[in-house]
């Protein structure tokens, strides 16, 4: 399967958790159930004039704004069938490139914020080739975790290694694509990994609090 594809069945997976869970489900977005989730998805391929806001603070108030009343406008099966259904064709994210870049580990991280929201979840047995595009796609997390006083490396369980921070104290970070990624973008409570190195610096992500 073509990398472009990863992000089209995570979009089909997370709908399907998010109908499965019903709007009122908890995540582990903080603060947002998976009805605010949904719109959230909704408005940032639809709703152009708002998606800046999801990155930039001054902007985050009209991007809010847009997002409840996307959430309160419609049920939430025709919220979720909006996402499923893709972007409109003017959107960037239509093209398949961008779909890969922009959406494979949103869509992968999101989904986990359902699932691992809810009792009894079991991690995902991803395809190799799935887990290889997250791999590639961790040196990302270097704009997420640059400002940590940390040297963080990832490690996967075949012993590659990634360098996505320099400076400061040195701590390895081992587990799968998967998993790492879900630590990366600040899901560290659900993400299955273990850290090595120095004591200080461990506990310093562990004190640390970061999203994405």
């Amino acid at each position: 399967m073509g990398n472009e594809n990863w992000a089209r069945a995570e979009r089909h997976a997370l709908s399907d958790a998010l109908i499965d869970a019903g709007p009122d489900a908890p995540t582990l977005c903080q603060g947002w159930t998976t009805g605010d989730l949904a719109a959230h998805l909704v408005i940032r391929e639809h709703r152009p004039d708002a998606a800046p806001g999801i990155m930039i603070p001054l902007l985050a108030g009209h991007t809010e704004k847009v997002r409840l009343q996307a959430r309160d406008s419609m049920p939430h099966a025709e919220l979720v069938q909006r996402f499923r259904a893709g972007p409109p064709g003017w959107s960037p994210f239509a093209l398949p490139v961008v779909d890969a870049a922009a959406n494979t580990t949103e869509y992968f991280v999101h989904h986990e914020d359902v699932r691992r929201a809810r009792e009894g979840w079991e991690p995902r047995e991803l395809p190799p080739a799935f887990e290889e595009h997250l791999w590639r796609r961790l040196k990302a997390a270097r704009f997420v975790l640059r400002r940590l006083p940390v040297e963080i490396t990832f490690v996967d369980p075949g012993g590659r290694t990634q360098r996505v921070t320099k400076g400061g104290r040195l701590v390895r970070v081992h587990g799968r694509p998967s998993e790492l990624t879900l630590w990366a973008m600040g899901r560290k409570d659900a993400a299955q990994v273990e850290m090595t190195g120095e004591a200080e610096a461990i506990n310093v992500l562990n004190q640390g609090r970061w999203r994405l």
